[in-house]
C-alpha cells in the first residue's frame, strides 16, 4: 500500500515549490501583506533605495523580436533621410516598404528617440536641393498626407528654419 502511494510524492513536492515560487518563496508575501517584517524592511531608507534601483531595468518593456527589428530599421531610416513619425510608420509597414505590422511599426516610431523637428528640416533641405519652392509650397509639402506628413507645427518649423 506504502508503495502505491510513492508516485504522490514527487507530485506534492513540486506543488509546494510552485506554490512557493508563486508566493515571491520562502515566506514572503508579493504584495507585502501580513509581513511586519516585510513592511518594515519596506520602509527603512535602505531598503527603499533598493528596490527603486533593481526596478530601473524592469520598467523598459521587453520588445518582441519584430518590435526590435522595426526599431534597428527605423533608425536606419531616420539615418539616411529626414522621416515624419507618420511617415516612418508608413514606409515600415507598407507591404512596399519593410512589411512590418502597423503595431510593431508603431511602436519603433515612438521609441526611436527621433527629434521630428530636426527630421523636418532635414526633409525640407533635401527637397529645397532637388527644386526651389516658395516657404508656403515648402510647408505644403512637408505636412500633405500625400507628401511627408510632418505635422502643421513641424512643417513650419522647418520651413522657417531653412528660409
Amino acid at each position: 500500500m506504502k508503495r502505491d502511494r510513492l508516485w504522490l510524492l514527487p507530485l506534492l513536492l513540486i506543488s509546494a515549490l510552485l506554490t512557493m515560487g508563486a508566493s515571491g518563496g520562502c515566506g514572503e508575501s508579493s504584495n507585502g501583506g501580513g509581513d511586519k517584517k516585510g513592511q518594515a524592511a519596506k520602509e527603512s531608507p535602505t531598503a527603499k533605495e533598493k528596490p527603486a534601483s533593481e526596478e530601473k531595468p524592469t520598467q523598459e518593456p521587453e520588445m518582441t523580436s519584430g518590435q526590435e527589428n522595426a526599431l534597428g530599421a527605423a533608425q536606419q531610416y531616420l539615418d539616411l533621410s529626414g522621416f515624419s513619425k507618420e511617415g516612418l510608420i508608413q514606409q515600415l509597414s507598407s507591404p512596399a516598404g519593410d512589411g512590418y505590422s502597423t503595431a510593431d511599426a508603431t511602436f519603433a516610431a515612438n521609441n526611436v528617440d527621433a527629434d521630428w523637428n530636426a527630421e523636418a528640416v532635414e526633409a525640407a533641405e533635401a527637397y529645397l536641393e532637388i527644386s526651389p519652392m516658395s516657404k508656403d509650397a515648402l510647408i505644403e509639402q512637408l505636412s500633405s498626407p500625400a507628401g511627408d506628413n510632418f505635422t502643421p507645427e513641424q512643417a513650419q518649423y522647418a520651413a522657417d528654419t531653412v528660409y
